[in-house]
């Protein structure tokens, strides 16, 4: 196969993080391809096996732009599933790209209920026998599954307990497993219908009755000193920042992948935004922080990516 790319792309396939999903019907793949996706994954459902090889040379093109990639392969692929090994095997030869399997797999009594439960068709069933196609799955499902780095039985797990343990197997880090979008808002102009939590910081000084810095916003640093200059601010601060520190963990084992904090004073200009500001530096180390200053005039409005 041609190297399009020359060095420097086929240094970027080695360094690709390839996760293949594969398992039973009905045993969660969905969840898991979500969860990855969450992770920063590009991920591509019911590939077949024998275009593998293509798509990491179209990675290799792509020059390290996609450096993190879950594949689902499963017997929806029909004939072209048994190609699998055979492709995986081409992906290690001609490009070195080193993978993981993830094979998930449930009790029969299990995945009869969740088929019931949705009414979907199995894709191995003849008829209705819902057990028959589950037979026929495991059988063809033998060699993969031998060769799985990591084997999960959802039989007994919640979706979001899925979630939470492949977050804790592919995340770098459980800081970076959720985005944490802050926003900074005005009251009298509503508050930001998708916010997880809301934050009034109306009692603190507002420099708006200062005619110096009534034009400026929290994002000046002279507003910013005078909202931190108090007492109040301060020990609310220090407060906030204690809250959310054991509340992110808390989420995360939750399953949940974002999070929207809102803060928000009067008119969404000076205190709220200095508020967001100074937990955007608190939390700057993180891969996956949006700031949003939603009220601030439409001259100066920002978005941050830390």
């Amino acid at each position: 196969m041609t190297d399009v790319a020359g060095g420097e792309g086929r240094e970027a396939v080695r360094d690709l993080q390839l996760v293949i999903i594969t398992g039973l019907s009905g045993a969660g793949k969905t969840v898991a391809v979500q969860s990855l996706e969450d992770l920063g994954y590009f991920c591509v459902d019911n590939l077949p096996p024998a275009l593998i090889p293509k798509f990491a040379e179209l990675m290799q093109q792509s020059e390290g732009k996609v450096s993190r990639l879950a594949l689902v392969c499963d017997v929806r692929g029909g004939s072209w599933f048994s190609a699998l090994a055979q492709a995986l095997k081409d992906l290690k030869e001609q490009f070195g790209v080193q993978y993981q399997i993830l094979f998930l797999e449930a009790k029969d009594e299990i995945l009869v209920r969740r088929y019931k439960e949705t009414r979907r068709r199995h894709p191995l069933a003849q008829g209705n026998r819902i057990l028959e196609g589950i037979a026929r799955e495991r059988k063809q499902l033998e060699e993969i599954r031998e060769r799985a780095d990591w084997i999960i039985d959802t039989s007994a797990l919640k979706p979001a307990q899925l979630k939470a343990k492949i977050a804790e197997r592919f995340s770098g880090s459980d800081l970076n497993r959720m985005t944490l979008n802050l926003i900074s808002f005005g009251f009298k102009y509503g508050v930001p219908i998708d916010a997880d939590l809301v934050f009034d910081v109306r009692f603190l000084p507002n420099p708006h009755y200062l005619d110096s810095l009534r034009p400026l916003t929290g994002m000046d640093l002279d507003v910013y000193e005078y909202v931190f200059k108090w007492p109040a601010t301060k020990a609310f601060a220090e407060k906030l920042v204690d809250l959310l520190d054991f509340l992110l963990p808390q989420y995360v084992k939750e399953g949940r992948s974002q999070l929207v904090v809102a803060i928000g004073c009067t008119g969404g200009q000076h205190r709220s935004v200095a508020i967001v500001e100074m937990l955007r530096q608190h939390y700057q180390h993180r891969e996956r922080v949006h700031v949003h200053h939603r009220d601030v005039h439409k001259d100066r409005a920002k978005d941050v990516d830390a």
